[in-house]
Parts: C-alpha cells; sequence; structure tokens
C-alpha cells in the first residue's frame, strides 16, 4: 500500500487535519501551474496568530520582563531564521508544491512563509489550543537564548543596512500623544531607498525598536522573497 504523504507530514505537525484542503493550501507556492489559491492568504493569517501566540508565552513565562525584553524574545522566536529551521526540522520542502525547478529548500523566505501557513491551517481547522499546541512542539522556546545572544532589531537593521552601503538607518519622532504618565510615541524608521516604517509605543526604544524589527522583516522577505 501506497503511504500518505500527507498522512506522514500530519504525523511530523501532529496534528490529523478535519479538513485537508486548507492543508493543501498551506503548501501550494503561487509558482505552482495547478494553483487555485497559493498559501499567501495564511502566511497574512499565520504571521498574526503566531505573533499573539508567542506574546502570550512570554507575558505569562517572564512576568518581570518589561514591554523591551519581551519585544526582544519576541522578535527572536519569530525571525525568518528560526521560523525556516522549524520548517526544516518538518521536512516541509518535500511538500511544497511549486515550479519544477524552483530551490524551496534554500530559500529561507519561502521555507518561513509555509510555517506561518501551517501555522495559520491549523488554527482555522481545530482553533487556538491547536495552534498553540504546535508552537510548542516544534518551537526551540529557550527564551534566555534568545534574549542574551540575539541582537536587537535596531542592530541587526544597521549591520543590514552598512552591509549594502546604505549608510545609518535614520529614526525620527513622527507624533507623541497621550499624557505624561502614559504616553503613545510614534517614530519611523528610514533606509535609503526604501520606504519608511513607522512604529508606536509607551517609549522610544520600544517604537523604534518595533519599527526596527518591522522593517527588517519586510527587507528579509524581499531578499529571500516567494
Amino acid at each position: 500500500m501506497t503511504a500518505d504523504p500527507l498522512q506522514t507530514l500530519e504525523k511530523n505537525i501532529g496534528h490529523s487535519f478535519a479538513n485537508r484542503g486548507i492543508l493543501l493550501q498551506a503548501l501550494c507556492h503561487s509558482s505552482h501551474s495547478g494553483a487555485k489559491a497559493s498559501y499567501e492568504r495564511l502566511e497574512f493569517l499565520g504571521d498574526r496568530v503566531l505573533g499573539l501566540l508567542l506574546a502570550h508565552y512570554f507575558y505569562a513565562a517572564f512576568p518581570n520582563d518589561d514591554e523591551g525584553a519581551l519585544s526582544l524574545r519576541l522578535h527572536g522566536e519569530a525571525r525568518m531564521s528560526t521560523l525556516a529551521t522549524v520548517a526544516r526540522a518538518l521536512n516541509l520542502a518535500h511538500f511544497i508544491q511549486s515550479q519544477t525547478g524552483l530551490d524551496i529548500a534554500g530559500n529561507d523566505g519561502v521555507m518561513a512563509d509555509v510555517v506561518e501557513s501551517i501555522m495559520a491551517a491549523i488554527y482555522l481547522d481545530a482553533g487556538l489550543d491547536a495552534a498553540k499546541a504546535f508552537l510548542e512542539r516544534h518551537w526551540p522556546l529557550d527564551a534566555d537564548t534568545v534574549l542574551h545572544h540575539q541582537k536587537d532589531p535596531k542592530s541587526c537593521l544597521q549591520e543590514w543596512s552598512l552591509q549594502r552601503g546604505l549608510g545609518l538607518p535614520k529614526y525620527r519622532q513622527v507624533s507623541k500623544d497621550g499624557p505624561d504618565h502614559a504616553p503613545q510615541m510614534t517614530y519611523e524608521v528610514k533606509i535609503e531607498g526604501y520606504d519608511a516604517i513607522s512604529a508606536t509605543a509607551g517609549s522610544r526604544k520600544i517604537a523604534e525598536q518595533t519599527a526596527a524589527a518591522t522593517l527588517l522583516k519586510q527587507l528579509q522577505e524581499r531578499t529571500y522573497g516567494s
């Protein structure tokens, strides 16, 4: 009897789908000739589900951390290289449908996108608890390692920009609202040749770090784009 490849993948993931159609969509790259719908919409949703689950995990696990420390932990676990590592551990490249000859296994951007797509597929198939189980089963949630050995987003963005001869990222305050005891500050970051990205937080440090993390993710997705 021929082995069912989806059953093998479900075993790797640790979740049996009631709706396998959504799993197939999560594995369909836009280059696939027979694609009616690629994983891109699912990736959009999965990014948000992953962010929520990681934020809740770190919020509960580290009650003494301030917003900045929590943001650094989350950034480390949601960055492209971490997601790509999870994807390769699950052998996802073997199951992705794409154009013949396309280097899927070597593309960190595609690998990361498909992990987020599968996160969304699990969430839609069985709810947030199932998505949480997927996270806890496969993510390297060694939070102290993430915090103490991962560069912060501003440092990573600066390194990316300087390596390409684009100079230092430029930050500026866009607005400041709210009372003095609970301000909401919006800062933007700009790199030559790219659109500015802004973020709002209760402090300048966190707003700048969040904006840097968002811009860095966009730049990495373009570099390893699907």
